[in-house]
């Protein structure tokens, strides 16, 4: 079997057909333009800067181009990149297919479908169930597909709904623990946190964000989506549970500062707020510490304040357990 991006080691010698998966612009120091890659195959992505770049290549290495790649794996402050030899197009007789570089959510999509039914069955309350289902169905073609994010947590195909299974599991848990809460609510309103990543995001394969999704992020999209049901549905968007199911969404980033134009002010929407970041987190982590060593450090990550993690050698663990 061929090595993916994820089994090369520092300092050994690559060449292997990858996705592009980004692809930046920059300038140095002196005024040169340089490109910023970013590369993908099922294993993970690795990044790495392309000096000197023409015209012509920057046209010709987009996101969502197959590429052949050669050069070293390396690290820059702790991240691991390629420093690239050679770069070219995959031609017509080479595994050109975009799709077969995409990392896969764990579950397909027809479990996650499966599973996600029971929590949208749970929502007992009549004005929040209408809108979930009209919303489901309206975005389900996409939301099924979509990755969650361009990097960072659940970045692959299906990641989206994954990401949303995640948390209603968690939910779950959580008023099993604790008396008090409204489960259709939490349930409802982690089923629509992030369905308007359907828009803001271009799809799985070279994820960019699309021009409405700079412009307006997911959180506003969604709200905007959730008032646009209600016209269409005869629902007042002014109502005490539209404006609830509303504060669910636009809160659920926590602060103001990392895109929230409110805080949470109830406790399903608290809860919410700390389920989604505990699971994007744990996903961040779990990546990172399955390509590291047992016994050592993962690369540094960005989005947990650019910390690195240990990964315990279990073995050895074990091992002390039983002789104490």
């Amino acid at each position: 079997m061929e090595k993916q991006i994820n089994d090369f080691q520092e300092g050994e010698p690559l060449a292997l057909f990858a996705l592009i998966k980004d692809a930046q612009v920059r300038t140095t120091k002196k005024g040169d333009n340089y490109l910023a890659l970013t590369f993908g195959d099922q294993s993970g992505e690795l990044s790495g800067n392309l000096w000197d770049v023409t015209d012509e290549q920057v046209q010709q290495f987009q996101p969502g181009k197959v590429i052949y790649l050669e050069g070293q794996r390396d690290s820059y402050q702790g991240r691991p990149q390629v420093n690239i030899n050679n770069i070219r197009l995959a031609t017509d007789d080479e595994p050109n297919q975009p799709e077969k570089y995409v990392e896969q959510a764990p579950e397909s999509e027809d479990d996650i479908k499966t599973a996600l039914r029971p929590f949208v069955m749970a929502i007992t309350e009549p004005t929040w169930r209408r809108i979930v289902n009209h919303l489901l169905a309206k975005h389900g073609e996409y939301f099924f597909k979509s990755p969650a994010a361009k990097t960072n947590h659940h970045a692959f195909t299906g990641g989206l709904a994954y990401h949303t299974l995640s948390i209603l599991r968690l939910a779950k848990s959580v008023i099993q623990q604790y008396s008090g809460i409204n489960e259709s609510l939490l349930y409802a309103g982690a089923l629509l946190h992030d369905l308007g990543k359907t828009v803001e995001l271009s799809g799985p394969v070279g994820t960019q964000y699309t021009t409405t999704g700079k412009l307006l992020g997911h959180i506003p999209l969604i709200d905007g989506e959730i008032c646009a049901t209600c016209e269409e549905l005869n629902i007042d968007y002014e109502s005490s549970e539209v404006v609830l199911l509303r504060h669910m969404v636009l809160s659920h980033h926590g602060l103001l500062e990392y895109g929230s134009p409110v805080r949470p002010e109830i406790m399903e929407a608290e809860i919410l707020h700390h389920l989604d970041e505990l699971d994007a987190s744990i996903m961040m982590m779990q990546t990172a510490l399955a390509k590291t060593k047992p016994g050592q450090f993962t690369d540094r990550i960005f989005a947990l304040d650019n910390r690195a993690f240990f990964n315990p050698d279990d073995d050895k663990y074990e091992e002390t357990t039983k002789n104490s």
